[in-house]
């Protein structure tokens, strides 16, 4: 038997070690997590946003993580702090190290009431941090959770009932936390009286013992010398040198009705203890009690006519003291209006997508996409002004030579230098003409001996003329130096277009949706095609290929063929053509249709959406506010851009008039932007219903003047030097610029760079379109009602394999309608094609052999 007991007590050690080894296990575990979170969440808040952008590569190796847990780090900021409750959740850290200590047997703290504060300030304390900082900071100190609740309040009830909210929460939690209830508020009064009784018990003399005062107290009341009012209007005549103090509890006040109840107790600042026997209140009594009590009401309620010792009940064989009211705790009754629900479903649900998802992101697709580098353009070198004095004091003696000889005084000129030209701006004498200079453009050119001299008069905005005058040794602008430099990489245009640099040598931009269409012309070899690159190359440079698709029309085939490289990325064409870049007059007839159907469909959007321009409306749609699956979707700038327009007018005439027209007059708020191109701007290429709706106007040098008024309205033009020099219109004002310049090779190297890096699938598929002219003419087609001489116009042009209708009236000796009638029926059967303007017809069948088995599958 004693064998078992000391069997068993050997037992019972190793069986407790065995039980406590669990606690001490999810003890550590739960310490060593806290410290791993709260670690974590330091690392993450130092570099949050590359930290949350490595959250969900968890497995990638080639990515390197900032945190010092690594990707585990970063993962553990991103859901607690960032999608979660912001810096609160360094409190869930906390409560992990209260239960790892209390598991541990060390009950450092009170469990459950520190749960209960940490829950009170995991739910407040992101509000707080979302209406107390900026949308920047409070996302990441806020989380998803406060910054939403904040957010929905803000709209529900307003900043000032947000904080109002906030206060009351605060206000709770301080009243139940430290019991600031009125009662208990009374209740701690009334503790202190009475240990302060109990203090001047035990100072207060015995009564076969001297009493003897304090100097303090005789300094303070001399009641032997002379009476002394107090306070509560006692009046003291009589003090007994021995009193015998006898205390008792204080009695409740009588209050009037209509004042709140108020319990006096003995006053703490007692410095004399008397017995009253007799007691004198003034002549006559007063009913009103503010000057004893003080009840900081703004309203006097009436009291009844009552004597002060029947409103108090005093009695005079009681020791009393001051009676002094405690001041009672104004209480608001803050009545919260009811929230009126003013978001409708579909706003709560695109505010719960932004919440969770973030901001739509249009470059998601391709996110890894790199703008391309400056170090792709040609550095020229040093492009700095140098100054000729000598130039430019010879020209200045020259013209004001010239202007002398002419009878036309000068009071002061000056110079401005430019990359090409000189400007000089006279200021002539009183009773000088400006039409008298105006005159003397041609005379000037020839005393300087200069080409392309332009006289402005008077200058807009200056008091003075201007002399432009070509420099003998011209700068030139390169596409780098305008990149490069911070006016471009700083602007905040949406279509930022940078042509060159202004006669005052400053660099001139132009917002391409402000514009909103640019018309160029200019003679062969004087820039206009270097022009078109510039436009396109800032573009490319500014602009992440979700934000903007170019439409190019090229009839020459060579200028804008470079750029087919970037036809995922930047180019649209129509679905069923193989080349972005069209060449073929029919598919620019069809692909300016597909346009006009898409500027259709943006306005149906925008008005569904309740937006008026592109800028709106992709706002709108990157808020989540617009759903995908009701067709909304994020619209891109469209620009087309077409090289040569004269030749499409020549070939096709009003079917590219009508559509460009259609364009220029109603796709600027839906984000369609046209360049137009033309080396004759003669009256019949741009007509007056296409000038009008171009207002930005580009004109490089021309062959005349009627040129030169044809795009600007005004001469100016003929007078340019041609390479790169131009005028721009912008409806206000004519600018003089020196075009930058940027070579072919370094076009093939940004579009290279482009090219070579993550495209999307395809070319951006614009509306397909379906001529008119076919549906009706091959639904109108009848086999029965064919012509007679049907099959042999089909063998002859089958044959000839030249779909023309002028050779069926030669061949078959016919007149030019029923000519035609066959050549309807030929293309209804499908045997010719369209038409295609001035050309002749493509024929469909190769050979006769197959042109039989069509004939003989038709009778049947």
């Amino acid at each position: 038997m004693n064998k078992n007991t000391q069997n068993k007590q050997q037992e019972s050690p190793d069986k407790g070690k065995f039980l406590s080894k669990p606690r001490v296990f999810f003890g550590l575990t739960f310490i060593l997590f806290s410290i791993i979170l709260t670690f974590s969440f330091v690392s993450y808040l130092m570099n949050w946003k590359a930290d949350q952008s490595q959250a969900g590569t968890m497995f990638d190796k080639s990515i390197k993580s900032s945190n010092l847990f690594g990707k585990l780090g970063d993962w553990l900021g991103n859901i607690f702090i960032f999608e979660s409750i912001g810096v609160a959740s360094f409190i869930i850290a906390f409560l992990f190290l209260v239960f790892g200590t209390i598991i541990l047997k060390k009950k450092t703290f009170k469990p459950w009431k520190t749960v209960g504060h940490s829950l009170f300030f995991i739910c407040w304390l992101p509000i707080f941090f979302g209406a107390a900082f900026t949308k920047n900071q409070g996302g990441v100190l806020s989380g998803v959770y406060g910054y939403q609740i904040m957010d929905s309040l803000n709209s529900m009830i307003g900043t000032v009932g947000l904080w109002l909210v906030l206060a009351a929460s605060i206000a709770l939690y301080f009243i139940l936390e430290f019991n600031l209830r009125p009662s208990s508020i009374k209740s701690k009064l009334n503790d202190i009286n009475e240990s302060t009784i109990g203090k001047v018990k035990s100072m207060m003399p015995s009564s076969d013992e001297n009493f003897e005062a304090d100097d303090e107290l005789i300094e303070e009341i001399e009641t032997t010398d002379a009476e002394e009012e107090l306070p509560s209007k006692v009046t003291v005549t009589e003090v007994v040198e021995k009193p015998t103090v006898k205390f008792t509890e204080p009695e409740p006040v009588n209050v009037p009705k209509g004042f709140p109840e108020i319990q006096v107790p003995v006053s703490t600042n007692v410095d004399t203890i008397v017995t009253p026997n007799k007691t004198s209140f003034d002549d006559e009594p007063k009913n009103d009690f503010s000057n004893s009590i003080n009840l900081n009401l703004n309203t006097k309620p009436s009291i009844p006519t009552s004597t002060p010792e029947q409103a108090f009940d005093m009695k005079p064989s009681t020791p009393t003291a001051t009676a002094v009211a405690p001041k009672e705790d104004i209480k608001f009754n803050v009545e919260v209006a009811p929230v009126i629900d003013v978001l409708d479903e579909s706003d709560k649900q695109s505010q719960d997508l932004v919440n969770q998802h973030g901001l739509y992101d249009h470059k998601l697709d391709l996110a890894k996409f790199q703008m391309p580098p400056v170090d792709l353009l040609k550095d020229y070198g040093n492009e700095e002004i140098s100054i000729n004095k000598e130039e430019l004091e010879e020209n200045k003696n020259k013209i004001v030579g010239l202007l002398k000889n002419f009878n036309v005084g000068i009071s002061e000129i000056k110079a401005t230098i430019g990359p090409t030209v000189t400007l000089y701006e006279i200021v002539p004498e009183a009773g000088i003409r400006v039409a008298a200079i105006k005159k003397l453009q041609d005379d000037i050119a020839l005393n300087l001996s200069a080409l392309g001299i332009r006289i402005i008069a008077p200058m807009p905005g200056k008091g003075t003329i201007g002399i432009e005058v070509p420099r003998k040794n011209p700068t030139m602008v390169s596409m780098r130096s305008v990149i490069a430099s911070q006016k471009f990489q700083n602007t905040d245009m949406d279509l930022p277009v940078v042509f060159g640099k202004t006669i005052s040598n400053e660099i001139f931009m132009a917002d391409l949706s402000k514009m909103p269409h640019l018309l160029m012309a200019g003679a062969t070899g004087q820039g206009k095609s270097v022009g078109i690159n510039a436009i396109l190359t800032s573009l490319l440079y500014k602009k992440h290929p979700s934000e903007l698709k170019f439409v190019m029309v090229d009839p020459k085939k060579v200028e804008l063929s470079l750029y087919s490289k970037i036809e995922r990325h930047y180019l649209a064409k129509l679905p069923d053509t193989d080349d972005a870049i069209i060449t073929d007059t029919n598919k620019v007839i069809n692909t300016l249709n597909s346009l006009c159907i898409e500027m259709d469909t943006r306005y149906d959007l925008l008005k569904n959406a309740f937006c008026k321009n592109l800028k709106e409306y992709n706002k709108k749609f990157s808020e989540r506010k617009l759903n995908p699956e009701n067709g909304h979707r994020y619209l891109p700038y469209i620009v087309l851009v077409v090289d040569e327009f004269a030749d499409l007018i020549m070939t096709a005439g009003k079917e590219v008039e009508l559509p460009i027209a259609r364009l220029a007059q109603l796709a600027r708020a839906v984000g369609i932007h046209l360049i137009v191109a033309t080396q004759r701007p003669s009256v019949n290429v741009i007509t007056g219903m296409i000038k009008a709706n171009f207002p930005a106007r580009a004109a490089f040098r021309v062959i005349s003047s009627v040129d030169s008024r044809t795009i600007l309205d005004s001469p100016g033009a003929d007078q340019l030097i041609g390479k790169g020099d131009m005028l721009y219109f912008n409806g206000n004002e004519i600018l003089r610029l020196q075009c930058a310049f940027v070579d072919t090779p370094e076009v093939e190297r940004l579009a290279e760079f482009i090219g070579e890096q993550k495209g999307y699938a395809s070319a951006f598929l614009l509306p397909e379109y379906v001529s008119e002219e076919s549906t009706s003419t091959v639904g109108a087609f009848d086999p029965n009602e064919k012509d007679a001489l049907f099959e042999e116009a089909a063998r002859i042009i089958v044959s000839t394999q030249q779909g023309s209708t002028s050779m069926l009236q030669r061949q078959l000796k016919l007149g030019y309608n029923r000519a035609g009638r066959i050549m309807d029926q030929l293309e209804a059967s499908g045997i010719v094609g369209g038409f295609n303007g001035a050309k002749a017809r493509e024929v469909i069948i190769s050979d006769l052999h197959s042109l039989e088995q069509f004939l003989e599958d038709l009778r049947k």
